[in-house]
């Protein structure tokens, strides 16, 4: 596991429920890609970058990989489209209690 220079806390319900609870959503430190551990051409610059959420009812663990460290770091740090996504079966709340999307 990648050492996590960044992280999110919100609260959620599950779709439909009202208990929240805490989800803790890190950011991994980008790392330059071996070209035996992926299934795709890379080159000497290529990157991947780790995404896991903590505290769902399921583990989420994604890594999105660019050209380069940077961009690595910059595709896995706009999590907007995977709480999108995982918003079909959770709502998202910021600490507050507003909710994440309007």
């Amino acid at each position: 596991m990648s050492k996590f220079i960044a992280e999110r806390k919100l609260n959620y319900a599950i779709k439909g429920g009202s208990e929240r609870k805490v989800v803790i959503i890190r950011i991994g430190q980008p790392y330059l890609v071996e070209d035996s551990t992926v299934n795709f051409a890379v080159d000497k610059d290529t990157a991947g970058c780790v995404v896991a959420i903590d505290g769902l009812t399921e583990e989420i663990l994604e890594t999105y990989y660019g050209a380069d460290l940077v961009q690595a770091l910059q595709l896995a740090a706009d999590i907007e489209p995977l709480i999108k996504r995982l918003s079909k079966k959770y709502d998202f709340f910021f600490p507050s209690g507003e909710p994440y999307f309007e």
